[in-house]
């Protein structure tokens, strides 16, 4: 059976056909249709939607605490209740806030994303829980509520497909992440697949944090089979698949043999009038689709390993420690909930602990079943420092390992950086520029296609980090697009060869 996500070509041709450049964009404009703007909620108008609890609890667990953790032990029985699993639900994927504007209304969720389009569905297969029968459930974020697709323990359908997944095969409760191609395709087209990875990102940032605070163990896993997922689903994989899966909780025992499960053939409110088909984002998830339990088994074993550690040419600049009785103690929950995108920046400094502070919390660690040995890290961290006290403007590289910046150039590269971002004034006004650069060729040599899913899932979740740590500190971020080549050419020679995954600033919002 030919293995697509072998194919390695599928990778480079989406890559390279849907790079941003200064060409692309005059010689390939893109206007928006705002009467045919998709629906942000997926509704299942024939199901009777099962209210979730509001009334949440301050964990009283930083922000900056839950973001640097790198996961709790999964031992005992950590069963997770209604209302435990609304409060994940709500600082994840939650509506936070809306905004009424002529002729509609705008909703703000926990988590950034693209557009603020919201394109991630997230789905529940759990075991009988305090308050929640065994089922297959849809989180309805619109109405705050469950709507249960299928009654029963479906766990072992999942578990099965992801060639029994140690951590998964006794998580109470998984969480499955989708994605859906319409509605982030009608703004970006088919650099939606990349915003897949970036949008499921920043959301299990909130999740994994929201996790920790309230003392589950959680695990990201990738390697599954993708069509056993989607049936249980009853996705219709044209329009939207699964992405990726969460295991939340501990429980003693596996579960059981799953109960019969065909289509369910359920009635959707229609997002649009009309969608439009972009092939490329499709195609290149099916490129990175594992087809079998043995090709996950497989795709499992492949290992990046941690990059050994590099000198730094030059005199290293150590990030300053900040003792955790400095840090600031706002919970993850009151974070979350004042969490934005910045829409312009002040051009006034952060200190040095701040830029650090982001830095050593966004990078500790992911618990993944991709990033094993524990430390592993796909991306790398470059960043144009316009304004922090105590560091010179100018581009540097981040050594996680070793925890240091590596000078590459000193000077005032703002205008340049507005130019890489897009032609924006975001990353022009912000304090700092922080930008994701991965060495592709290396990372799907070893997984295949599905190391590219993995690259913008990471890149995403570290990118929610440092939002997280950004409005922990008081200050702002916001997430962008940016000119693929002309970044790595700006950080090279030490970026040649990499790829330009991802961009976060960070400073102090400007006051309107």
């Amino acid at each position: 059976m030919p293995m697509p996500n072998r194919d390695l070509d599928s990778t480079w041709k989406y890559h390279n056909g849907t790079k941003h450049s200064y060409l692309s964009i005059r010689v390939h404009p893109h206007f928006l249709d705002w009467e045919n703007k998709p629906l942000l909620f997926k509704i299942y108008p024939t199901l009777e939607v099962n209210r979730l609890p509001k009334d949440f609890r301050q964990t009283g667990v930083s922000a900056l605490s839950a973001i640097a953790s790198t996961g709790i032990a999964a031992k005992g029985k950590k069963l997770p209740t209604l209302d435990d699993i609304a409060q994940l639900l709500f600082f994840s994927a939650g509506v936070t806030r809306s905004k009424k504007f002529p002729g509609g209304e705008t909703f703000f969720r926990a988590a950034a994303c693209t557009g603020a389009l919201y394109e991630i569905e997230l789905y529940l297969v759990c075991q009988d829980l305090p308050d929640l029968p065994a089922g297959v459930y849809h989180f309805g974020a619109a109405e705050f509520g469950l709507r249960q697709l299928r009654a029963g323990d479906f766990r072992r359908l999942v578990v099965e497909a992801t060639a029994n997944e140690p951590t998964l095969a006794k998580a109470p409760l998984i969480v499955v992440c989708t994605g859906t191609y319409w509605r982030n395709a009608w703004k970006y087209r088919s650099r939606t697949y990349r915003h897949f990875g970036w949008d499921n990102g920043t959301l299990l940032a909130n999740a994994l944090a929201v996790s920790t605070s309230l003392g589950f163990p959680a695990r990201l896993i990738l390697g599954f089979v993708d069509q056993s997922v989607n049936a249980l689903l009853d996705l219709d994989t044209r329009k939207e698949v699964a992405f990726s899966l969460l295991a939340v909780g501990h429980s003693s025992k596996r579960p059981p043999k799953a109960p019969v499960g065909g289509p369910l053939s359920l009635p959707l409110v229609p997002y649009s009038r009309q969608e439009v088909d972009y092939p490329a984002m499709r195609q290149m998830h099916e490129a990175s689709s594992l087809l079998s339990k043995e090709e996950v088994t497989a795709w499992r074993k492949a290992k990046l390993g941690k990059k050994p550690a590099v000198g730094v040419k030059g005199a290293p600049i150590l990030i300053k420690p900040v003792a955790d009785s400095e840090l600031p103690t706002d919970t993850i929950e009151q974070v979350i909930q004042r969490r934005g995108s910045t829409r312009k920046f002040a051009r006034e400094p952060i200190t040095f602990a701040q830029l650090s502070i982001l830095l050593d919390r966004a990078t500790r660690g992911i618990p993944a079943d991709f990033l094993e040995p524990r430390g592993t890290q796909l991306n790398d961290l470059y960043l144009i420092v316009h304004s922090v006290e105590g560091l010179a403007p100018g581009a540097y590289s981040f050594h996680h390992a070793t925890r240091e910046l590596e000078l590459l150039k000193e000077g005032d590269f703002r205008e340049r950086a507005g130019y890489l971002g897009l032609e924006q004034e975001l990353p022009a006004d912000a304090s700092v520029d922080i930008f994701f650069l991965a060495d592709l060729h290396k990372i799907i040599n070893q997984f295949g296609n599905r190391g590219y899913r993995a690259t913008q899932l990471e890149a995403g979740i570290m990118g929610g980090k440092l939002y997280l740590g950004a409005y922990a500190q008081k200050l702002g971020a916001s997430g962008l697009t940016f000119y693929d080549d002309d970044v790595v050419n700006f950080f090279s020679p030490h970026a040649k060869g990499k790829s330009a995954i991802f961009l976060v600033c960070c400073g102090h919002s400007a006051r309107r």
